[in-house]
């Protein structure tokens, strides 16, 4: 019998989750999605010192102050990093907006664009590429501008709550992230139930909600289920429209022929009993209040991510002073 990763191809785009290029190349995905730890941990790596090495160099050649060359080198460093992704996969690669600016707007905006020109100065045309976005209020505008005004589609991450789903929905969003094992983690801290059988696990139910109700609506943004702590969590999602999974997982999935049984369909969802719904910003963040959940795991994802950019800072900042 056929892998669990090959018999999950059938129902679902695999996307990988990591900016290890050797690991994209085995497992074969069609799409690959990073982060700032991702890309931290990654330009750590021996492997990877050219191209580290040549952000800098182009930051430095392009000139400014010092803190414009830092911005510029760790901006030509996610780029330089998607531009090599792109080269071993046949989709697209998400890039993501620091956390730091999870709040402002027009700063996610701005971002957004520079992030884009500088693939399009690598001969990187947008449609390869998909811009990641905190799940904030404010994260959720951005993107509606740049999908509407700039044609730039978007990868809202940090999602965990259903009326963020909504809000992404209604902006024609290109696709929403929600963080399965994130939700599982806070339940297992949070409650007496410390574990879960596969479709009774708490990110696989939200997930599947989400899904269902973007189907029966004919929402066209796309679930790409993320941050997984188990192949149970992957497999009790199988039709999802993309997961995103770690290398260590994906290498497990290879690892097993187990039977798979897909879970998720656009046909059984049109079928289910659901009220559509409607969020603006005051509905958008009273549900956020009601969901505890939801608000802590939002603000810890923004301070990690927010954290390991800093990192990445630090890093450059050594690089570029030596």
């Amino acid at each position: 019998m056929a892998t669990e990763l090959d018999q999950m191809k059938g129902f679902t785009i695999i996307v990988a989750d990591t900016g290890d290029f050797e690991a994209i190349g085995k497992y074969k995905p069609t799409d690959a999605t990073t982060n700032p730890s991702l890309i931290y941990a990654a330009s750590n790596m021996d492997a990877y010192q050219d191209l580290v090495q040549e952000a800098i160099e182009n930051a430095k050649n392009k000139g400014g102050s010092f803190d414009e060359q830092l911005t510029n080198a760790v901006d030509n460093v996610y780029v330089k990093f998607g531009c090599e992704i792109l080269k071993i996969i046949p989709g697209r690669v998400s890039t993501e907006v620091d956390a730091r600016m999870s709040f402002d707007k027009d700063a996610m905006i701005k971002k957004a664009l520079k992030l884009i020109e500088l693939y399009a100065a690598e001969g990187i045309g947008k449609e390869r590429i998909l811009i990641k976005l905190s799940s904030t209020w404010e994260g959720v505008e951005a993107a509606r501008v740049l999908e509407k005004d700039h044609g730039i589609h978007c990868n809202m991450t940090l999602l965990f709550n259903f009326h963020q789903a909504v809000a992404c929905a209604e902006a024609k969003v290109t696709l929403i992230s929600p963080f399965v094992g994130r939700i599982y983690d806070w339940y297992v801290k949070n409650t007496d139930q410390k574990s879960y059988t596969m479709l009774e696990d708490p990110g696989v139910i939200s997930v599947t909600k989400i899904y269902n109700y973007y189907k029966k609506f004919g929402h066209k943004t796309v679930v790409m289920g993320a941050s997984f702590r188990n192949t149970d969590q992957i497999k009790g999602l199988a039709g999802c429209d993309l997961l995103t999974i770690s290398p260590t997982l994906l290498q497990k999935l290879s690892d097993s022929s187990e039977a798979v049984k897909q879970q998720l369909a656009e046909k059984k969802a049109k079928l289910q009993d659901i009220e559509k719904v409607e969020v603006n910003e005051n509905i958008f963040r009273y549900e956020m209040n009601e969901d505890a959940m939801a608000t802590e795991k939002l603000a810890e994802g923004i301070r990690k991510f927010a954290a390991d950019a800093v990192k990445l800072e630090k890093e450059f900042k050594k690089r570029l002073q030596s």
